[in-house]
This record gives structure tokens, sequence and C-alpha cells, in this order.
């Protein structure tokens, strides 16, 4: 794998191995669902099932079993944004039950599993910092293609990933959410 560019000064990534690694990308998670997907995921879910800890135990369990790789960006000593990113899920091993992606036809891919920046220090670059390194890390595993499952109506991801060199495939995934919400998650792709 070839060495990362160059971080500004206080930047690094960290691997998630340790359980505050689970703990931060938990919440990061849980920060960055009640944020991006209010009006969409009804509040009613949001409240009983988007908990801080919510992911942890997921997190704990990619790590053990090596399934999907968890990368952290800390400022100094605070978490600012993380990703997972893994081969294409073939299961929900990211998601818990929450909700089930159908990657037929795309078993060869890397993908982008989550990525969340703090809602509070989104703005600053840090997204984009580590969503580079993840596609590095996909390329230096072997990958040729990657992809990433984006809400329809949340313009600004889609930007992001557009501003990243991913274009929407024309697929999409229905999650969904009790009592009656479905969210309609569109896949973003690129050659790596």
């Amino acid at each position: 794998m070839t060495a990362p560019p160059p971080l500004p000064d206080g930047l690094r990534f960290v691997n998630a191995e340790k359980e505050e690694h689970f703990i931060a990308m938990s919440l990061i998670h849980a920060l960055g669902w009640r944020d991006t997907y209010k009006g969409y995921v009804p509040d009613e879910y949001m409240a009983k099932e988007i908990t801080d800890d919510r992911w942890v135990s997921v997190f704990r369990k990619n790590f053990e079993t090596g399934i999907c790789h968890g990368l952290l960006l800390y400022s100094n000593d605070l978490p600012v944004a993380c990703i997972n990113y893994c081969p294409a899920r073939k299961s929900n091993y990211n998601t818990g039950d929450i909700c089930t992606f159908d990657n037929a036809g795309y078993e060869d891919w890397g993908e982008i599993a989550s990525f969340y920046t703090h809602p509070a220090k989104r703005g600053k670059g840090y997204g984009g910092l580590l969503f580079e390194e993840a596609l590095r890390r996909l390329k230096a595993a072997g990958y040729q293609n990657a992809f990433v499952f984006v809400l329809r109506e949340n313009e600004k991801a889609r930007r992001f990933y557009s501003a990243h060199g991913f274009v929407w495939d024309g697929t999409h995934m229905d999650i969904p959410f009790p009592p009656n919400a479905v969210c309609i998650d569109l896949r973003y792709v690129k050659t790596l």
C-alpha cells in the first residue's frame, strides 16, 4: 500500500481497534443519523433505535472478524469523522437490523459501508481527507471499483460524492423504516 499524503498538523488517521474507537464511531454515527435523516426516518424510530451506543457492538465485531474496517480521523485528541470500508456487503454486518442491501452484481467491488463527520466539525475538509484515505486503502487491497449508498434527498452528500469522482449508476435500494416510511438510497460508483 502506498503511503498516504501528509496530513495537516494535528490530524491523524486511527484504525478502529479499541473500545474507545468503537464508542467514538458509534456516537458520530448517531449524531450523523439524527442530523442527516431528520424528516426522512420517522422520529419515533430515531428516538428508540438511534442511540449513542447503538453501533458499538457492531464496530467491535467488525474489528474482531475483519469483515469491515473502521477508520477515524482525529484532530489532536478529538475524533471528528469516521468511515467503514469493506468488500461489498452480502449481509447487514454494518447496519444491524436497520436495513438490508442487495449487492448482487457488485460482489467484487469495494464498498463504503458508512461515513459520517461529526455535525459540529463539518465544512473543514475532514470528511474529504478520510474519504480519500478509505478509497486509497480499497484500491491498495485490490479493488478496481467502489460504491457508496446515499439518501436520494441528501443533495449535499450527493455533491460531495460527485466531487470525489462518484456517479449514480441508476440503481437504488428502498429502505423501510417503521411504521410506514421508505427511504431511497442511490448507489454511487467509481472506478478506483
